[in-house]
């Protein structure tokens, strides 16, 4: 069967990691997404490993599912086959603050004016109305902005630090993706486009809020704001006598099961601060303290066969390179091995959803920069020499020499 977006044109204007990670799964849904890159390409292009120039493993990760198309949109002519191709597009998408697609001349009015259906999606830092509305936007600044960083501090006394992965580029990349889709379900019912706006900081303040308003989601306020079960230094891996095993020991059944397991219920049933979610949270800070204690006495699979046997969420610390040989990932195909047409054997991730019918899937690998600009320059209606025109002036390019 087809792919859920089957017939879906997505024009791409977009670089670095938060918008290409949503457009990559918008085409692994099926769209034909056409990614429109400057002469000088994608700077992650050049986030190595790799093993050609512009073909770093970030890129590959976040690309695939794409055709490249090299546009140099600060020329007429580039402009001009810019607002072509998104004549016939269903979606527009960037990821440049609004003043600089206005100056680029590709401001909602004027696309809409080419294409007025057009779904016209905007990822960048900051909600339009506020006095942030021009600032530069970047994973870590948002981290920053929406207390990340001094969360970790709160929860272990150290310096602030931000998490060791892009959670707001990916994190917003998946909120866009839902967003779009909707947008694109409003026009198939109303027939009318729309510009969709999605900034970091709301999204991401939302995102830590939700766990962290807490006793200011009332007014007056009921009290401080922080969940404090997340705040515990002893919220984290557990050390036991040989590694670390986690666990999340959470609801009373878990409790009372993993008490049970211990030989020790009796106990269970006379600590008052076990007896509800609500006193376990007042006294949390004591009872993830005597865990720690606890886990250290046992080794990490002692714990996991007792954790098993009393139902009880746990699993192992992985690091990255365990977590690639994880046995679960393999049994379920998560990983698997390509060929790509420049790059050789590449190990690849599987889409993490399953769909009984109509299963997306990638479509086909990371292209090499302006791998497909004469391709799509043809089927928007350029003849040959128009095309050759724009080659030779430097608009548009095509793979590299000794690549094409």
């Amino acid at each position: 069967m087809s792919a859920p977006l089957d017939g879906v044109r997505v024009v791409d204007v977009s670089n670095m990691l938060m918008a290409p990670y949503a457009t990559q799964i918008l085409g692994d849904m099926g769209a034909e997404v056409v990614k429109v890159e400057s002469p000088g390409g994608d700077p992650v292009r050049g986030i190595g490993p790799m093993r050609h120039p512009g073909m770093g493993a970030i890129f590959l990760n976040v690309n695939r599912s794409k055709r490249s198309l090299v546009l140099d949109l600060k020329h007429p002519d580039g402009h001009a086959a810019l607002l072509e191709l998104i004549r016939g597009a269903d979606v527009l998408v960037f990821n440049v603050r609004p003043q600089a697609m206005e100056r680029l001349g590709l401001g909602y009015e004027a696309v809409r004016t080419v294409n007025p259906g057009i779904v016209y999606a905007g990822l960048f830092g900051y909600g339009q109305a506020g006095p942030y509305a021009a600032k530069p936007a970047f994973d870590d600044l948002i981290q920053g902005a929406v207390a990340v960083p001094w969360l970790s501090h709160l929860a272990d006394g150290g310096e602030p630090r931000y998490a060791p992965t892009a959670i707001v580029d990916r994190g917003v990349a998946l909120w866009a993706v839902g967003q779009i889709t909707a947008a694109l379900y409003c026009r198939a019912r109303t027939g009318q486009g729309q510009k969709v706006e999605i900034p970091m900081f709301e999204m991401m303040a939302s995102f830590v809020l939700g766990d962290h308003l807490a006793g200011h989601a009332f007014e007056p306020p009921l009290g401080a704001l922080g969940y404090p079960r997340m705040l515990n230094p002893d919220r984290r891996p557990y050390r036991t006598r040989d590694g670390f095993v986690c666990v999340m020991i959470y609801t009373d059944r878990h409790w009372r099961s993993f008490f049970r397991a211990l030989g020790r219920e009796e106990e269970f049933d006379r600590d008052a601060r076990y007896a509800s979610m609500t006193a376990r949270t007042q006294n949390i800070a004591a009872l993830y303290r005597e865990l720690a204690e606890l886990l250290a006495t046992r080794t990490t699979d002692e714990w996991l066969a007792l954790f098993e046997r009393a139902d009880v969420p746990a699993m192992p610390l992985h690091t990255p390179e365990t977590l690639v040989q994880d046995p679960h990932l393999q049994a379920t195909g998560f990983f698997a091995f390509e060929e790509h047409p420049s790059e050789g054997r590449l190990r690849t991730m599987a889409f993490p959803s399953t769909w009984s019918a109509t299963q997306p899937a990638a479509s086909r690998p990371a292209p090499r920069l302006g791998e497909h600009s004469v391709e799509v320059l043809r089927e928007i209606g350029y003849t040959p020499q128009r095309i050759a025109a724009l080659l030779e002036g430097g608009v548009t390019a095509g793979p590299p020499a000794g690549e094409a």
